[in-house]
């Protein structure tokens, strides 16, 4: 990740994980990077595509724990992203497993 791309992400970190200090939040970038994708802004979604790339944030939403996208979001991010067709059914968003 180049610096201003990291810069960003510090930046917002307050915004779209405010339980956490930024530099804590930095420790986890994907769950960040997920975060911003499921409610950022439009302005704040617009950088985070241009500062880290489509490949980037598709390898975020292939490795989402689950509760990190809604179901809107998972949608979105899919299309988007060309990672679904509008003719194909969604991939199914990751489940908590209770034992």
């Amino acid at each position: 990740m180049n610096d201003e791309a990291l810069s960003f992400l510090k930046q917002v970190a307050p915004r779209y994980v405010w339980w956490k200090t930024p530099e804590e939040a930095l420790r986890y970038p994907n769950r960040l990077i997920a975060q911003v994708m499921d409610i950022g802004t439009f302005e704040d979604i617009q950088n985070l595509v241009r500062l880290l790339g489509e490949e980037r944030l598709a390898g975020v939403l292939r490795s989402a724990e689950p509760g990190w996208f809604r179901p809107q979001s998972w949608a979105y991010w899919h299309y988007r992203l060309r990672l679904t067709q509008a003719t194909d059914a969604l991939p199914v968003e990751p489940q908590r497993q209770i034992a």
